[in-house]
C-alpha cells in the first residue's frame, strides 16, 4: 500500500496566508517615502499603463475586422500611456491623447474603446491650468469631438450626447478638485497666519514677563542694597568711637539682607521648572509698607505717613505696583535727595488709589560728602558724626523712575513726577483700585 503524502499542518498554511497579506505592505511603505513628485509619476504611470493595457485588450476580439491591426494598437495604447505625465505637462499629454483619439475615429477603425484618456487629460487641464488654458481646452474638445463623430462608422446620434456627457463630467470633477485645493490652501494660509500670531503672542508675553521680573529684581535689590550701603556707611563712622551703635548699624544690615534674600526667593520662585515646588508665599502689598518705612528710617530719614479715605480691597497687581512705586520712591530718596524728611500719602478714592513720596528737599546742614558720611549723632541727626546722605555707593542714574513709570502704565493709571517748593521732589502715582 502506498501511503498519502501528508498534507501541511494547518498553521503553516496560515503563515502563508499571512505573509501573502503582508507582502503590499513593505512596497506602500516604500512608496510613502518618496518625494512627493515621484509619488505622483509613479501614481499616473501606474495609472497610464493599465489603461493602455485595457484599451488594448478591448481591441483584441476584433483584430480580424482591424486593418492595420498594429496601427489601431498603437492608437489606443497612445489615449493611455501619456497619462504617466498628465500633472507634469497636462496640456501636452491633452494633445497627444486627443490627437490619437481622433486619429482612431478617422481612420475608421471602429469599435473604439471607451474615451477614458481624453476625459482624463482634459480634467487634469481644468483641474491645473488657468482660465484661458481651461477655455482653450473646451474649444479643442468640442472640435475633437464634432471632427470623430462626423467620421465613418458614428452613424448614431446617441453617441455625440454620450461623449458630451463623458466630457462635461470630467470638467465638472475637475472644478470641483480645484476648488478643493483651492479651500486646502486657504485653510492652510489661515492655520499659518494664527500659528505665527500665536508666536509672536507668545513673545510678547514673553518679552513682558522678562521686563516685570527685571522690574522686580530692579525694586528689591535697590531698596535693600541701598540701605545695606547706608547702614555699612554709618557703622564705618561710627568705628572705632561707638560701637554700640556700630553693632545696631551691623545688625540692621543682617536684618535687611534676610528680606532681600526672602523677596528674592520669592521672585525667583516663578522662574522654577514646573516640576518643582512652587513658592506659596504671597506677593508684597501695601500691609507690608509698615516695614519698608521702618527700614527707611533705620536708615537715617525720617518717613511719616498719611492715609486719607476708608482702606479698600485691591487688585493683586495694583496692590503690588503701589507697594513698589513707595519703595522705589523713597529708595531714590535715601540714594540721591539728601533730604531730612519724607512724607508718603495713601489716598483711597472710590475706583482709584493715589499713593505719593515727597521730600522737603536738601538739608541746609548737610552737603554731600565725599565718602558718604555727615553730621549727626545717631543714625542721620543731631551733631556728633552719623551717617550722612549716601556717598559713592549709592550714586547712579539707575532705572527707578523708568520702572515706576511702566509700573503705572501696565495698571493703566496716571504717573506724576516733579519738584516741589521750596527746594523738594514728589512722586505720584493714581492707580485703578481694580
Amino acid at each position: 500500500m502506498i501511503p498519502r503524502p501528508r498534507a501541511a499542518p494547518y498553521h503553516r498554511v496560515v503563515k502563508r496566508v499571512e505573509r501573502l497579506a503582508r507582502f503590499p505592505q513593505p512596497l506602500a511603505a516604500r512608496l510613502a517615502a518618496l518625494p512627493p513628485r515621484r509619488q505622483e509619476l509613479l501614481q499616473d504611470a501606474g495609472l497610464g499603463v493599465a489603461l493602455a493595457a485595457v484599451n488594448v485588450v478591448s481591441l483584441l476580439p476584433y483584430r480580424d475586422q482591424l486593418h492595420p491591426l498594429w496601427l489601431a494598437l498603437a492608437l489606443v495604447a497612445l489615449e493611455g500611456l501619456p497619462l504617466a505625465w498628465r500633472r507634469a505637462r497636462p496640456i501636452g499629454v491633452g494633445l497627444v491623447i486627443g490627437a490619437a483619439r481622433i486619429a482612431y475615429d478617422k481612420i475608421g477603425f471602429g469599435f473604439a474603446p471607451f474615451p477614458l484618456g481624453p476625459a482624463i487629460a482634459f480634467y487634469t487641464i481644468i483641474d491645473r491650468r488657468g482660465t484661458l488654458w481651461r477655455w482653450i481646452a473646451c474649444l479643442l474638445v468640442a472640435a475633437g469631438i464634432a471632427v470623430s463623430e462626423s467620421s465613418p462608422g458614428h452613424p448614431q446620434p446617441y453617441e455625440t450626447i454620450f461623449q458630451v456627457t463623458i466630457f462635461v463630467t470630467a470638467a465638472a470633477a475637475g472644478l470641483l478638485s480645484r476648488a478643493k485645493r483651492a479651500s486646502i490652501r486657504a485653510a492652510q494660509s489661515r492655520a499659518d497666519r494664527a500659528e505665527a500670531e500665536l508666536d509672536r503672542q507668545s513673545s510678547r508675553a514673553a518679552a513682558q514677563e522678562r521686563t516685570r521680573i527685571a522690574r522686580e529684581l530692579h525694586d528689591v535689590v535697590a531698596h535693600h542694597v541701598s540701605l545695606i550701603a547706608v547702614q555699612a556707611e554709618a557703622a564705618t563712622s561710627l568705628l572705632p568711637g561707638r560701637p554700640e551703635q556700630a553693632r545696631r548699624s551691623v545688625e540692621v544690615i543682617g536684618d535687611t539682607a534676610r528680606q532681600a534674600l526672602t523677596e528674592l526667593r520669592r521672585l525667583l520662585g516663578v522662574l522654577r521648572r514646573p516640576s518643582e515646588r512652587a513658592e506659596t508665599m504671597p506677593s508684597a502689598s501695601l500691609g507690608e509698607l509698615g516695614d519698608v518705612l521702618d527700614q527707611v528710617r533705620g536708615a537715617g530719614l525720617p518717613v511719616d505717613l498719611e492715609v486719607v479715605g476708608t482702606p479698600v480691597p485691591l487688585a493683586p497687581g495694583v496692590d503690588l505696583t503701589a507697594y513698589r512705586i513707595i519703595q522705589e520712591a523713597l529708595t531714590n530718596t535715601i540714594r540721591h535727595a539728601r533730604a531730612d524728611r519724607a512724607t508718603v500719602t495713601v489716598r483711597y478714592e472710590p475706583g482709584y488709589i493715589t499713593v505719593s513720596v515727597a521730600d522737603s528737599g536738601h538739608r541746609a546742614d548737610a552737603p554731600a560728602p565725599a565718602n558718604g558720611t555727615g553730621t549727626g549723632t545717631g543714625p542721620g541727626t543731631g551733631p556728633g558724626t552719623g551717617p550722612g546722605r549716601p556717598g559713592p555707593l549709592l550714586t547712579g542714574a539707575g532705572f527707578g523712575l523708568a520702572g515706576i513709570a511702566e509700573r503705572v502704565a501696565s495698571c493703566g493709571g496716571h504717573l506724576a513726577v516733579g519738584p516741589t517748593q521750596p527746594d523738594g521732589f514728589a512722586v505720584t502715582a493714581r492707580l485703578p483700585a481694580r
